[in-house]
């Protein structure tokens, strides 16, 4: 049987975007309450009856939540311009070697908008 699990995290933080143009509010510093969703995918193991313990996974997020929240994006190294989409990517490059199922990165910058990354 093939499964995708989620787990989810989140952190506040605050970007700019340097890469809009003057005048737009979302160049100006502004702050979100940020929701990563972790997706890992694969076969459950019959004899276990699961894919993966979602401690497991937790545990790989732990370093990144603690890495992103209560900071400036735009001061992380490699966040520069700390877009939804490179987000992804950077979860993703941090995630990936911890957790070798990892199928998505899902980040949901507000309520109603979100980007995913699902590796190369």
């Amino acid at each position: 049987m093939r499964i995708a699990l989620t787990k989810t995290f989140g952190f506040e933080a605050a970007h700019f975007l340097p890469c809009f143009p003057e005048g737009h509010k979302c160049r100006r510093m502004h702050g979100h309450s940020f929701k990563i969703d972790v997706v890992v995918e694969g076969e459950v193991d019959p004899a276990r009856g699961f894919l993966i313990d979602f401690a497991d996974v937790k545990a790989a997020t732990k370093p990144i939540e603690e890495a992103l929240d209560h900071r400036v994006l735009n001061e992380i190294e490699g966040l520069e311009n700390p877009t939804a989409e490179l987000l992804c990517k950077w979860v993703w490059d941090r995630l990936k070697p911890e957790l070798e199922l990892l199928s998505c990165v899902r980040v949901h910058e507000t309520c109603t908008s979100s980007a995913e990354y699902r590796g190369h």
